[in-house]
């Protein structure tokens, strides 16, 4: 669909709800000749566990209409003996939700290409689900064609596909969010207020933990042909070709850097994305970054090469430490100078027991009697893909908007940088640039992409 048909369709279905009580006939050019009228056609990149389960989630939206699927993998299962995924599992799924809200119970359309799948001019928005190496090209993609986009985190694989294709997105004025999924809880909200509306006097520190790289091989390293039905090639895209294992494959891709950024990129989307929300850095970041101690397991670096733990250190404005490590309690803690605040998934814990009050006695998950001040955070009402939803209708920025997810995740681009280089890094957010060090600043936007494959 073009600029103008896409930016014609938006603005009608965001108008669709006052619009109701005039009935119009809408061109075909429009809206597409099968879609009706207020329905938000979506269109799903990876069918792999967590692309399947976004996908579920989205289309419980009652507005949500699923025209396409895109999978590289025509039919597998999950490793272990799991569920069915892959293009055809992904077809069924669709299909199916998109039976129940009455429609047709088969005509989504299969793609093993998302540049295919992306050029259907019925579409208006994405899903991106694959694994993280393949993030920024396939939103790029989606951006240029003025499709509004929900990617899984960290938003890209590389920090100058962050650094790129978030000022694409605002140009643009899309719609876009993170599956930072966390915002959404109402624990790591809750927390978030207490230290948004000065409970903790001036924030001294904040320690962020994240959990252990791998120590072991999960799964099968003998070197083989890849799978009937995959193409290997078009999975490895952008990044370095390495022989096929299954250890390197479902799931467990994430160990290498070739392909993600091992349990320190996999998670600073979550965790270090609550820490720059509580500090109100969801539009600016740190000072500087020091890595302090990355250690890797020698006998795994012909498999994996992310280190299995990890410390470093960032500086904020006035005078704010933060530490994310390994060695760190899993979640996030905010220090100041009157108390402490602590979050993760399922618990909340603080200094001051009664900014965990409750309506129903203090039980864990109840809802917060404690009412934590002015500054509210963003109540998603049926979740993070609901919001998302929301805002492609509304068109109001998401809880996690592509910047705010690329600024969570900086951090640890920065760390990687530091500690291949073996020195602090000085950084200037704003400009989103490394201070005072060429070698620092082309490391960290490099796009070393294979064969003809280009971002931008």
């Amino acid at each position: 669909m073009s600029q103008k048909n896409h930016t014609s369709r938006r603005k009608f279905i965001a108008g669709a709800g006052a619009a109701i009580a005039f009935p119009t006939i809408i061109p075909s050019r429009v809206l597409g000749k099968d879609a009706p009228s207020n329905r938000i056609n979506m269109g799903f990149v990876g069918m792999g566990n967590r692309g399947r389960g976004v996908m579920t989630a989205l289309m419980n939206h009652k507005k949500a209409q699923g025209i396409a699927v895109c999978d590289l993998h025509d039919d597998y299962k999950a490793p272990n003996g799991g569920r069915p995924q892959g293009l055809k599992e992904g077809l069924r799924l669709l299909n199916g939700a998109n039976a129940k809200k009455g429609g047709a119970k088969s005509g989504a359309k299969g793609y093993a290409d998302y540049r295919e799948m992306i050029a259907n001019e019925d579409l208006d928005a994405i899903m991106c689900a694959t694994p993280d190496h393949w993030h920024a090209m396939v939103c790029m993609e989606a951006a240029k064609n003025d499709l509004d986009i929900y990617c899984e985190k960290p938003i890209t694989h590389l920090f100058a596909e962050g650094y790129h294709l978030h000022r694409e997105v605002s140009k643009r004025k899309l719609i876009f969010q993170v599956g930072s999924q966390q915002r959404s809880d109402k624990r790591f909200r809750h927390a978030v207020e207490i230290v948004r509306n000065g409970h903790l006097g001036k924030i001294t520190k904040v320690e962020v933990g994240l959990p252990r790289g791998k120590d072991k091989p999960a799964g099968d390293t003998t070197i083989k042909s890849p799978p009937k039905g995959l193409d290997y090639d078009m999975w490895c895209g952008p990044s370095e070709k390495l022989p096929f294992m299954e250890a390197r494959y479902h799931w467990n891709w994430r160990w290498h850097l070739s392909y993600g950024g091992g349990q320190l990129m996999d998670w600073i989307g979550h965790h270090n994305d609550i820490a720059h929300w509580g500090l109100g850095a969801d539009k600016a970041g740190p000072l500087s970054v020091e890595a302090k101690d990355f250690e890797y397991v020698d006998d795994l670096m012909k498999v994996y090469n992310s280190p299995r733990d990890y410390t470093f250190v960032s500086q904020y404005p006035d005078d704010i430490e933060v530490v994310v490590s390994t060695k760190n309690t899993m979640g996030t803690k905010w220090i100041g100078e009157n108390g402490w605040v602590y979050v993760t998934r399922g618990r909340i814990q603080a200094s001051n027991p009664k900014w965990l009050a409750t309506s129903d006695g203090n039980k864990k998950g109840s809802n917060f009697s404690f009412n934590p001040g002015e500054w509210k955070g963003y109540h998603p009402g049926a979740g993070h893909q609901s919001n998302f939803m929301e805002g492609v209708l509304n068109r109001k920025e998401c809880i996690c908007s592509a910047e705010t997810g690329h600024r969570s995740a900086t951090p640890g681009h920065l760390a990687y940088v530091s500690h291949a280089l073996g020195r602090p890094i000085k950084w200037d957010s704003k400009a989103e640039k490394v201070i005072g060090d060429d070698e620092a600043q082309k490391k960290l936007m490099a796009l070393n992409y294979r064969g003809d494959l280009k971002l931008i």
